[in-house]
């Protein structure tokens, strides 16, 4: 099979790979750019452990051939935080208790970012709903359920301090 060069934004960053054409999202970032954060859960789009944004859109990175992200931007876990520390959705994961083996929490995390950068003010069906696309077998997800109301809080009181 005949590789091809892909250019990929990740995390800010030019990335260039020279990848077989079935080698996926997933694989790229784990394996060429050695961003261990995104999980391989299931590779079949059930779990969200995969889940990466691509050009700002939440998507299963085991389930998007590197190709297709060619000329586009790719954001990890890794880059959601800065040199400030934690991102304040990965912050509220912390203080709410919204992990525990911590394998599926880089997908949830990504999730979340997305889901409350377009519904900053969700009720807690609209919470559970973006969530229901993310296994986790550890918490029972109250945790994570309170972690999302707490960055909404949290953006809220700063707003209002603003």
């Amino acid at each position: 099979m005949a590789e091809v060069e892909v250019e990929v934004r990740v995390n800010g960053e030019p990335r260039r790979a020279t990848v077989e054409p079935r080698l996926t999202l997933a694989d790229l970032l784990r394996e060429r750019c050695g961003l261990t954060g995104t999980h391989l859960g299931c590779e079949h789009g059930v779990c969200g452990a995969c889940t990466v944004l691509l050009d700002g859109a939440a998507v299963r990175s085991c389930l998007v051939f590197a190709v297709q992200a060619d000329g586009r931007e790719v954001t990890t876990v890794e880059g959601l935080s800065d040199e400030h520390g934690l991102s304040d959705v990965q912050e509220a994961f912390r203080a709410c208790h919204g992990l525990q083996c911590g394998f599926c929490t880089p997908g949830f995390v990504v999730t979340v970012t997305a889901f409350l950068r377009d519904e900053p003010e969700p009720d807690d069906e609209a919470v559970r709903t973006a969530l229901s696309g993310n296994l986790c077998r550890c918490t029972g997800y109250q945790g994570i359920v309170a972690a999302v109301h707490e960055v909404v809080a949290r953006r809220r009181d700063r707003a209002g301090a603003g």
